[in-house]
């Protein structure tokens, strides 16, 4: 059973990951429109993999006695300069649902519900390897911008793989 504390901050977190979804779904649009299919392809599966954090919590309270609440869910923004302050709000908003996520553990260890600390364990986990994924593409945009040493560093890895010695 879910104490109240705990049932309302994982309610709080149903909207949370609805916005997410609604978020990445927004920024393919803008992405398919400007012209990056690959980011925008990125970013659909991104918005279907939030939607799927949303049901899990939505079917992790209803299974531990509480009641979850379908938010409504506010516009996200719809457009951006670039490639890279898209990113840049990526990760910004990555880092606001770890932080959320990592309230959710607070709430818990305060309130010795070991058992939703152990299942919210694996959106800790997820958000580390999201933040990650995200940085990642960030690092790469940056090699972009300082002479196309992205497309430079790809030949070294690819050289190196080859047995190419340089």
């Amino acid at each position: 059973m879910l104490t109240q504390k705990v049932e309302k901050i994982l309610v709080t977190q149903i909207e949370k990951e609805a916005y997410s979804s609604h978020l990445y779904l927004a920024m393919a649009s803008w992405a398919e429109n400007s012209g990056f299919e690959g980011t925008a392809q990125w970013l659909y599966a991104q918005s279907e993999e939030e939607h799927m954090h949303m049901l899990k919590f939505v079917a992790y309270i209803n299974e531990r006695g509480g009641k979850s609440i379908i938010p409504a869910i506010k516009q996200p923004p719809i457009d951006y300069a670039d490639i890279r302050e898209l990113f840049e709000q990526v990760y910004k908003h990555e880092k606001y649902i770890s932080g959320s996520i990592n309230e959710i553990v607070g709430i818990c260890m305060e309130d010795k519900d070991y058992s939703t600390n152990n299942w919210i364990q694996w959106f800790v986990n997820e958000q580390i390897e999201e933040e990650k994924a995200v940085k990642t593409i960030i690092d790469k945009l940056n090699l972009i911008g300082a002479h196309s040493l992205y497309l430079f560093d790809k030949d070294i890895v690819s050289m190196r793989n080859t047995g190419t010695k340089v």
